[in-house]
């Protein structure tokens, strides 16, 4: 192609990039954070106390608001940078033909008809047609989510041999590719078009959003009865209505999105330490609400290398092969005996042979790889590691049999043979392949078809365990060439390869089933090696059978949230399998690595991207990536997201028990004799210490040891469900009584009534805030030991200190009168400890109220 038209034609087709969305303004990202249902509420609460001309409350609250905005906006920012960081899908440059020589040019420029040469290690620039091909092998594992890689031809009619897909490697040979679309046009972009749909809100957001609707309505109608109640006995309607607007002000959790901003940065950072970068904040406490957790398979569940874990031959039967990776450290081992080449003749044979009839190799440690690596087709290279393995030297074997001839893979062949020079100048023919095309009788040399039977057999049972099989042949060649090399082979064994699931995956799914979440395999590979993977991590039983994504399209599942295992899906096909679930009222968690697992990833309620192996696609649509490709992290982080819900629950609990108390001191005081049991200042005074630093440090409470034995919360449920409700109910009541006690004491007395209520009421909240750590008795969070040492000197400070005693109105009482106020904070902590005793956070009785998994309600 001449460059004047490769320059017009990029004009017209734009730059060879899957854009990942232009950059969100800062103040885009502030409004978005000031939509928050709790900055709502917070904004009204603020409203109000500008109405009532009270500055210092106004000042705190939008403190709160900007420190919360600034959290989270800072949070998105630094998880985006953190993810260009990963970036690695594109190609930088690639070789083209243009003017008739080849030059090298940015993948972003390649346009639709350049002719573009690939060569081992290649990433595909674009989408194209394959105009010469010579054992050219592509990994589109990325892409489709298939394991093994597939050979390209010249087939103009075969839409898989003869086409190759952008964001693809090349790992063998070397092919000539004629661009048919690039950009948004192309494979990757046609994916990536399908996740344009906004993240939605997270459980716990709809949640606050719903409770703060109730709260505010609450709160309005009772400050309403304390107004008339007021006016009725004939106080000031001024001061009363200034009095109804700072019990609405009180009973506002104004440091419920500080606590909530705090938990889930608190978590980001814990991840993070963890390998784990969270690129949107509410995505650590969408994890503690998951129910299933659908995943992809190669490169998520599994190592996404091929391992050779069989071998057999037909005179010394079945070996395995132990090891990790392409590292050549391992053994071979036969009826429990550690195996070397010298002491089994027959397996080093069978490895003898597939370490000649191979064209990969095995890279060491180095620059940039912390482990050994496979340098060509993945398959190849689990053969050489076995061989290692049992103790042979791929270099000297190469180097003693040279090899002199070869015929080259193909797709219609389903084999390779090559031929080699042995030290005594005969040639040894070594023939490896598909078992269906080796053991045929035209290949192998007369000898009765027992051998044969017995290692199809094999080899059929091989493949209903997932494995890919690949069968070896030989024979020894003298005198001239024969027309023939493939003719009179002896059959020497066969190897099962699979991709090895990754060693912490069967960890991850114990964990998830015994916080009873759902696992389903979601994958583009093939059917038997889902259910062979499923198998081996638990996923799945015995009887549970991989559904197909055609099986999905025609209609043939009846309820596909029935489903543990599905195989052959597409992108658009993963997206329905995660949306059914969300139809049926599960919170879902996606993991995946490859371009086809993108839209589903977005949709999904929460995505968990792949950092090192992942594609770019997949890591713009995740909410979380994990930067060292752990699955484990999703547990830890499952975890994380219970803490901040539980700390989220463990502040209102104590925030609205202190609020309630306060309007219920308001409207029963004046029946016990006290007209006026507290003046506005006082009320904004309380709230300001029990609601401000006590209440944030509230949320930094470490987990409970026993939140991952829990099953998830039905998403439906208030956050004040499974009876916290009647647990605020019963600490207000506490609260009101203790204080009402005390004031009624004082008041017929002669103390100074009013200001012994402002003290008790205040030191009864601040001992249930010491009551409602997560673990008493240990040092795990001092800020909030020191907040509310700090909170309770403050709050007697407001009745001996001359400013404050002006501000707040107040009188000091006899320092010995304060023993009453000590009594009543050593009975909220006690009563706060009985209530956490006899009704535990998650409630053992408690079970999963959905269909799913029978051990998820274990």
């Amino acid at each position: 192609m001449p460059q004047a038209e490769a320059e017009r034609r990029l004009a017209r087709h734009g730059p060879n990039i899957v854009s990942s969305g232009r950059p969100t303004p800062v103040w885009r990202r502030v409004l978005a954070q000031l939509r928050d249902p709790l900055i709502l509420v917070l904004l009204g609460a603020m409203a109000l106390t500008v109405a009532t001309g009270d500055l210092v409350d106004t000042s705190i609250i939008a403190i709160v608001i900007v420190a919360n905005s600034t959290v989270g906006v800072a949070q998105e920012v630094r998880a985006e940078r953190a993810v260009a960081a990963l970036r690695a899908l594109s190609a930088p440059v690639v070789r083209v033909v243009r003017d008739g020589a080849e030059r090298e040019v940015n993948a972003a420029d390649v346009v639709p008809g350049d002719v573009v040469l690939l060569g081992e290690g290649d990433i595909v620039p674009a989408d194209g047609r394959v105009i010469e091909a010579a054992t050219l092998l592509v990994d589109e594992s990325s892409l489709t989510g298939e394991s093994v890689p597939v050979a390209k031809e010249t087939s103009p009619d075969d839409p898989v041999l003869g086409a190759v897909s952008a964001g693809t490697t090349v790992l063998r040979g070397r092919g000539r590719v004629e661009v048919t679309a690039t950009g948004a046009a192309s494979a990757t972009g046609r994916i990536a078009a399908l996740m344009a749909a906004p993240p939605g809100l997270t459980p716990l957001q709809h949640r606050l959003a719903r409770f703060g609707r109730a709260l505010a309505l609450a709160a309005v109608a009772l400050s309403a009865v304390v107004l008339a109640v007021g006016i009725t006995r004939g106080q000031p309607v001024e001061l009363m209505v200034v009095t109804a607007i700072s019990l609405v002000v009180a009973a506002v959790p104004e440091s419920l999105p500080a606590v909530v901003t705090l938990a889930l940065a608190l978590g980001a950072r814990r991840m993070a330490q963890r390998h784990a970068i969270v690129r949107r904040l509410p995505a650590v406490e969408t994890l503690g609400s998951i129910t299933v957790l659908a995943t992809d398979k190669t490169g998520t569940l599994t190592e996404g290398r091929m391992a050779a874990q069989r071998l057999w031959t037909p005179a010394g039967g079945e070996a395995t092969v132990s090891g990790i990776g392409y590292v050549p450290q391992g053994h071979v081992e036969r009826d429990g005996h550690v195996l070397t080449a010298g002491q089994a003749a027959d397996l080093s044979e069978l490895l003898t042979a597939a370490v000649l009839c191979n064209d990969a190799a095995l890279q060491p440690p180095g620059a940039g790889n912390g482990t050994w690596t496979a340098l060509g087709d993945p398959t190849e290279a689990a053969l050489l590691t076995a061989a290692a393995r049992l103790g042979l030297d791929m270099a000297e074997l190469r180097e003693r049999m040279p090899r002199v001839d070869e015929i080259p893979f193909s797709s219609e062949r389903k084999r390779m043979t090559t031929v080699h020079r042995r030290p005594g100048g005969d040639l040894r023919v070594v023939c490896k392949g598909a078992p269906e095309t080796v053991l045929r009788a035209g290949l192998l040399a007369e000898g009765g078809p027992e051998p044969r039977d017995r290692a199809l057999e094999r080899a059929r049972q091989w493949a209903q365990q997932g494995y890919r099989v690949l069968a070896v042949a030989a024979a020894d060649r003298t005198g001239p060439a024969p027309d023939d090399w493939e003719g009179g082979l002896t059959l020497l064994g066969m190897v099962a390869i699979l991709d090895p699931p990754r060693e912490a995956a069967a960890g991850t799914v114990t964990a998830c089933r015994a916080a009873g979440i759902t696992p389903v395999l979601v994958t583009g590979d093939h059917p038997l090696t889902a259910e062979a993977v499923a198998r081996r991590l638990g996923i799945a039983s015995a009887q549970d059978a991989a559904v197909t994504g055609e099986g999905i399209q025609g209609g043939t599942v009846g309820d596909p949230t029935a489903v543990r295992v599905f195989a052959r899906t597409t992108p658009e096909q993963k997206v329905g399998i995660v949306e059914s679930w969300r139809q049926a009222g599960h919170v879902v968690a996606m993991t995946g690595d490859g371009v086809n697992d993108g839209p589903a990833l977005r949709r999904a309620d929460i995505g968990v991207a792949m950092g090192r192996r992942g594609t770019e696609v997949a890591r713009q649509a995740a909410d979380l990536v994990l930067a060292d490709d752990d699955i484990g992290t999703v547990v830890a982080a499952v975890e994380e997201g219970r803490r901040v819900y539980a700390n989220v629950r463990r502040f209102l609990l104590y925030a609205l028990a202190g609020g309630s108390a306060e309007i219920l001191v308001m409207l029963t005081g004046p029946a016990l004799g006290m007209a006026l049991p507290l003046l506005p200042a006082q009320i904004l005074w309380i709230n300001l210490l029990t609601h401000g630093l006590p209440g944030v440090a509230l949320g930094a409470e470490p987990t409970a040891g026993d939140s991952m034995h829990r099953p998830p919360r039905p998403p439906e449920e208030s956050v004040l469900g499974q009876g916290l409700w009647a647990r605020i109910l019963a600490l207000g009541v506490l609260i009101t009584a203790v204080t009402l006690a005390v004031g009624y004491w004082a008041h017929g007395t002669g103390r100074p009534w009013q200001t012994l209520v402002f003290l008790t009421l205040g030191a009864t909240q601040l001992g249930v805030g010491l009551g409602s750590r997560a673990r008493p008795g240990t040092l795990t969070n001092p800020f909030l030991l020191l907040a509310l040492t700090a909170a309770l000197a403050l709050q007697i400070a407001g009745a001996y200190v001359p400013v404050l005693r002006d501000l707040l109105g107040t009188r000091p009482p006899e320092w010995a009168d304060l023993g009453a106020v000590g009594a009543a904070f050593v009975l909220g902590y006690g009563a706060m400890r009985l209530q956490a005793w006899l009704v535990p956070e998650g409630g053992g009785a408690r079970r999963v109220r959905r269909s799913g998994d029978a051990s998820a309600a274990a």
